[in-house]
């Protein structure tokens, strides 16, 4: 098996394994881990994409970095949305997921 489909079977291992994360996960600091996993997978997946072929592309390349500038501003956004709402509420989970079994 080549390098690039290793590569882009780990980003989709990653993006499934973020999406379980993601639907499973009740605390909030949680979710916004599995959305970052989601995002890794992707860059990775994409970086993979991109690499096919004789020489690779350095637009797919400098699109993968301006996306981790900017997943981490979203994160950063949403770690502190979550502080505010562990302020707030006094608790990490949504008020739906409180009468959850």
């Amino acid at each position: 098996m080549a390098a690039l489909s290793i590569y882009a079977l780990t980003g989709a291992a990653l993006v499934g394994l973020g999406f379980f994360g993601l639907l499973a996960a009740r605390h909030l600091l949680r979710r916004v881990v599995a959305f970052n996993l989601i995002g890794s997978g992707l860059f990775l997946y994409f970086g993979a994409a991109a690499t096919r072929g004789a020489a690779p592309d350095p637009v797919p390349q400098a699109l993968i970095i301006t996306g981790i500038v900017v997943a981490l501003a979203a994160s950063a956004l949403a770690v502190a949305l979550v502080v505010a709402q562990v302020r707030a509420a006094g608790r990490a989970t949504l008020p739906e997921e409180e009468d959850a079994p």
